[in-house]
């Protein structure tokens, strides 16, 4: 059985095989060209971008395959996910995205390339943006509650300390 289009994109973006600098070179330039295609898509944030895999790929001047790359980075911020798992060239596709999903998503990504880009300013004001990014960063973020002392009065309210009491 042939592989899908996304396990061969991923068979190349992935490959542990390949050398370093020549996968460097290919992220590099995928990078760019994932900046190019997101900075047309937030200059009209309200257009829903739709067609199948290969004329998308043709209107923003791509191959196939860099073009599945890009619908599987997009994925997770679009208001209905594409079925990427199993599309090929003639799947109908659909790049209608939550401005805001796609937001904290590039921040989640580290992408500061994309989350930097000038469109959003037209888009979100720069208090917006901050207000994002720190919910963003701050979902990530994991609270460890501290910790009770044995010699501690127990926190259930007992009086006792917490060694005698909820800490046996």
């Amino acid at each position: 059985m042939s592989k899908t289009l996304l396990e061969q994109w991923r068979g190349i973006a992935y490959d542990e095989t390949a050398d370093k600098g020549q996968l460097q070179n290919f992220w590099g330039s995928y990078f760019q060209i994932e900046k190019e295609i997101y900075e047309k898509l937030l200059e009209h944030p309200e257009e829903e971008v739709e067609g199948s895999v290969k004329e998308l790929a043709e209107k923003y001047g791509q191959d196939v395959l860099t073009m599945v790359g890009f619908l599987d980075g997009i994925n997770e911020s679009l208001k209905t996910e594409n079925p990427i798992e199993t599309m090929d060239e003639d799947t109908k596709v659909s790049l209608a995205f939550d401005t805001e999903k796609l937001y904290k998503n590039m921040v989640a990504a580290k992408a500061d390339w994309l989350y930097e880009l000038p469109q959003w300013e037209r888009i979100y004001t720069e208090e917006e943006r901050k207000k994002l990014y720190k919910e963003q960063k701050e979902s990530g973020t994991i609270r460890k509650e501290k910790k009770v002392g044995r010699n501690e009065p127990c926190p259930c309210g007992s009086g006792k300390k917490y060694k005698k009491c909820c800490g046996k």
